[in-house]
């Protein structure tokens, strides 16, 4: 995720580097058409390249608030991953502590059974970023699991999923332990349900794209514009006794639309590993952290930090 307020323009240059390259040769070819061979005949009423402005704006603006919806979704998602792995933690906490309490368990039982399930909700977060940026990194999770989960994991193709089904497993083994009470079910089952339904969620944004047709069609209309803008713009600059004034007004304004199609390009998919992402590892990061301080460690991971403005 981009922090950083003022960008380098060196850098947005290079980003768009094909829109730049494109509009800078149209506008010099028209140029030496115009001034050069005077051929007068090249240039088109600046009506035309207003009208198909409009229509590109129209089509910019759908695009790229159904983009910023889809991001902005993804990051309520993350959202409702974290409080709810908080939640799911305390009700764990709390709930097996009782059985000390009263003599159902002992501590020691206890506080392996918590670190478990803690630490698999802990896993289940990095998991779940992994599946979604299709990253293999899995040894992440190896101080997560144990030995044989962990084996059975990198079996797995949903492996999100897995780890919560045995979630709901040992939660029922920690009932017939007495670890959990009876009724304790009745609270955790909704917020495992809540776990497939946030990856479930996530999944949606991720397998199903922006309709194709409105990228196709900016993409289109925006190499028309860049074509037609400095025909349409020529003649008034050559009236003015500054025709070469065209070429980087000409590529002035194709940058800016260009930009607004790139903004919308890149922030309809929020789980690409890009500078754009939402940020899943610094979540991941924070669930961890709070998590196993609720356990009451104190060895906890670095807390992730911006680098350069950017927050992975």
């Amino acid at each position: 995720m981009i922090l950083k307020k003022i960008f380098d323009p060196f850098s947005v240059a290079r980003y768009m580097r094909t829109e730049l390259v494109v509009s800078t040769v149209i506008s010099v070819l028209v140029y030496f058409l115009y001034h050069n061979q005077n051929l007068e005949k090249v240039s088109l009423p600046f009506s035309i390249a207003a009208i198909l402005g409009s229509a590109l704006a129209i089509f910019l603006a759908f695009r790229n608030n159904n983009a910023y919806s889809r991001w902005w979704e993804a990051r309520t998602l993350w959202g409702g991953i974290i409080n709810n792995s908080r939640i799911f933690s305390r009700q764990i906490i709390a709930n097996a502590d009782n059985a000390v309490a009263i003599g159902k368990a002992s501590k020691q039982q206890v506080d392996d059974y918590k670190k478990e399930l803690i630490y698999r909700q802990i896993a289940f977060a990095h998991a779940l970023r992994l599946h979604l940026r299709k990253q293999d990194s899995w040894q992440e999770l190896k101080h997560l699991l144990s030995e044989e989960e962990f084996k059975t994991l990198t079996q797995k193709v949903n492996k999100p999923n897995y780890l919560i089904q045995n979630q709901g497993i040992r939660i029922k083994d920690g009932m017939r332990a007495e670890i959990l009470g009876a009724f304790d079910n009745i609270s955790l089952e909704p917020t495992l349900a809540g776990f497939n339904n946030f990856q479930g969620s996530c999944e949606r944004i991720k397998n199903t794209p922006l309709l194709r047709q409105y990228h196709f069609f900016t993409k289109l209309f925006l190499l028309v514009f860049m074509v037609i803008l400095p025909f349409s713009l020529i003649t008034d600059f050559n009236k003015m006794g500054v025709p070469a004034i065209m070429i980087p007004i000409s590529i002035l304004v194709s940058f800016v639309f260009g930009v607004m199609g790139k903004v919308g390009e890149v922030n309809e998919d929020p789980f690409e590993n890009h500078i754009t992402d939402i940020p899943m590892t610094s979540m991941c990061n924070t669930i961890e952290r709070d998590l196993r301080e609720m356990l009451g460690e104190s060895n906890l991971p670095a807390k992730l930090e911006a680098e350069n403005g950017f927050l992975d």
